[in-house]
C-alpha cells in the first residue's frame, strides 16, 4: 500500500506534540482543535495546520476526559475527510483508465482473433499500445485497494464516534479504558507523518489559554523539550531578580490543580525572565552580570558557565517592560539561542546560537531592531520573532531568518489577555508558546506553515 503510505504523510495531526493529553485547559471552556489541507494551487504538497479554540462543556473530570476523546476523534475525522478526497480525486481518474484499459484489452482479443481481416499495420499499433498500458492495471488494483483502506479509516472512526457520543450520555456503559486505547492507536497511525514535516513558517497564534493563575506579576514557566517520553515535569519561576528557588511539579496536571511541588535552590539569583531548562539543566543569567549558568537538577551542581562578552545587562538593554530582562535564553529546533543587545551593536537585537555543553558561541547575527523596542520574542525553527509591546494590544510584528540573514515585517496577533507580558517562548516538542501574562500562565497554540519536501514522499 505504498501509494497510502504516501498519502497519509500528507495528513497532518500537529498540536501540542506527543505531550497533547497531559496539556489540559484550566478553564474548561478552552480547548485545541486542528484542520489540514494537502495541496496548494500549483498541485505542490502543502500541509497547513490550525489551531483554534473550541468551546468544550465539562460537568465533572471524567465527563471532560470523554470530551477531549471524542474531539480528538474529530480532529482525526477531519484529518482522514483530506485524505479522502484525495483519494476518491485519484481513483476517480483512475477507474475511468481502467474501463479504457478494459475495453482496450477487449479490443485486443478480438483483433487477435480476427487478426486475417484486419491490415497489419493496426493490429501492430494496438498491440504496442496494449503493451504500454498493460502494466497500469496492477496500478489501478491498488488505487482501489487504497480506497478500501481509506474507507476502512472512516468506518474506525464512526464507530468509535458513535461509542464516545453514547457513553456521555449513559456514562458507564462502555469501558473507557479500551475506548481511550482505541483513540490513542488510531491518533498514532495518523499522526506518524508528524515526523517527516519540515520546519515551518509562524502565520498564526491562537487565543490565550490560561493554565493557572499564581505568582507576581512577572515570572516564567516551561517545560524540558528534551525531556524524556512520559517526562511531564513543569518548571516554575516566580519574579525576575532577587530570587533563586525554581519550582518542580511532576506533571502539568499537578501544576494545574495542586501546589505540591520540589523546590531547587540555584547557586546565583537569577536576572530578567528568559530562563530555560533544556536536556535536564536551567540556563539563566546571573543577576547583574552577563554570565550565563548552565544548573544540573540531577546533580544541583552548576555544570558549566560563560561570560556573554559585550552583552548588556543590569537594563542597559532590556525589553520594553523592564524587569532586568537584557539577556533572554530560549530554544527551538535547532538548540540554543541567546538574545541581547550590544553597544557594538547601537543597542540593537543580538542573536547567538550557544553550545548547549560549553556555552560557547557558535554563530552570531547582529539585527537592525532597538531591544528596547521589544515587548518581548521567541525562536522557531531559526526565526527570531519580536513582538511590538508588552500591554494593550500587541502583534508579533518583525521576524528575522538566520538562515538567510534577512528580515521581514509581518502582522500576526498575539491575544494579550491579562495586559502584561514578561515572558513568551516557544517550546518546540509541545509546539506551543508559554507565556506569564500579569500572573497569568498561558500557553497560545501555534500555527505553522509546513511544506514537505518532495523527496520525503
Amino acid at each position: 500500500m505504498q501509494r497510502v503510505n504516501k498519502l497519509l504523510s500528507l495528513v497532518v495531526l500537529v498540536l501540542m506534540g506527543t505531550e497533547l493529553t497531559q496539556v489540559l485547559p484550566a478553564n474548561p471552556e478552552e480547548s485545541w482543535q486542528v484542520y489540514s489541507s494537502a495541496q496548494d494551487s500549483e498541485g505542490r504538497c502543502v500541509c497547513t495546520v490550525v489551531a483554534p479554540q473550541q468551546t468544550m462543556c465539562s460537568r465533572d473530570a471524567r465527563t471532560k476526559q470523554l470530551r477531549q476523546l471524542l474531539e480528538k476523534v474529530q480532529n482525526m475525522t477531519q484529518s482522514i475527510q483530506v485524505l479522502d478526497q484525495r483519494t476518491q480525486r485519484d481513483l476517480q481518474y483512475v477507474v475511468k483508465m481502467e474501463d479504457q484499459l478494459r475495453g482496450l484489452e477487449t479490443k485486443f482479443r478480438q483483433v487477435e482473433e480476427n487478426h486475417k481481416q484486419n491490415i497489419a499495420k493496426q493490429y501492430k499499433a494496438i498491440k504496442a499500445k496494449m503493451a504500454e498500458l498493460r502494466p497500469l492495471i496492477p496500478v489501478l488494483e491498488e488505487y482501489k485497494a487504497d480506497a478500501r483502506l481509506v474507507q476502512q479509516f472512516k468506518e474506525e472512526v464512526q464507530n468509535l464516534t458513535s461509542s464516545l457520543s453514547l457513553l456521555q450520555q449513559e456514562m458507564g456503559a462502555y469501558d473507557y479504558d479500551d475506548l481511550h486505547s482505541r483513540v490513542v492507536n488510531l491518533e498514532e497511525r495518523l499522526r506518524a507523518c508528524m515526523q517527516k514535516l519540515a520546519c515551518g513558517k509562524l502565520t498564526g497564534i491562537s487565543d490565550a489559554i490560561t493554565i493557572k493563575i499564581s505568582g507576581s506579576r512577572f515570572g516564567s514557566w516551561m517545560t524540558d523539550p528534551l525531556a524524556p517520553e512520559g517526562d511531564t515535569r513543569v518548571w516554575y519561576m516566580d519574579g525576575y531578580h532577587n530570587n533563586r528557588f525554581v519550582r518542580e511539579y511532576k506533571s502539568m496536571v499537578d501544576f494545574m490543580m495542586t501546589d505540591n511541588f520540589t523546590s531547587h535552590r540555584l547557586p546565583h539569583p537569577w536576572s530578567g525572565t528568559g530562563q530555560v531548562v533544556y536536556n535536564g539543566s536551567i540556563y539563566f543569567n546571573k543577576f547583574q552580570s552577563n554570565m550565563i549558568i548552565k544548573f544540573d537538577f540531577k546533580t544541583s551542581t552548576i555544570s558549566k558557565s560563560q561570560r556573554l562578552d559585550n552583552a548588556g545587562f543590569s537594563n542597559t538593554y532590556h525589553y520594553a517592560w523592564g524587569g532586568h530582562s537584557d539577556i533572554d535564553l530560549m530554544v527551538d529546533e535547532g538548540g540554543l539561542w541567546a538574545v541581547y543587545a550590544t553597544n557594538q551593536n547601537a543597542g540593537n537585537i543580538v542573536i547567538s546560537k550557544l553550545h548547549p555543553l560549553t556555552l560557547h558561541i557558535i554563530q552570531t547575527w547582529t539585527t537592525n531592531h532597538p531591544r528596547r523596542s521589544a515587548g518581548e520574542s521567541f525562536m522557531i525553527c531559526g526565526t527570531l520573532y519580536v513582538t511590538n509591546g508588552y500591554s494593550g494590544g500587541t502583534k508579533v510584528y518583525y521576524a528575522y531568518h538566520t538562515n538567510s540573514s534577512t528580515y521581514e515585517y509581518i502582522d500576526i496577533v498575539l491575544q494579550n489577555k491579562y495586559s502584561h507580558i514578561s515572558m513568551l517562548d516557544y517550546n518546540p516538542r509541545d509546539r506551543v508558546l508559554y507565556a506569564w501574562n500579569n500572573g497569568h500562565q498561558v500557553l497560545y497554540n501555534v500555527t505553522l506553515f509546513h511544506v514537505i519536501r518532495s523527496e520525503q514522499l
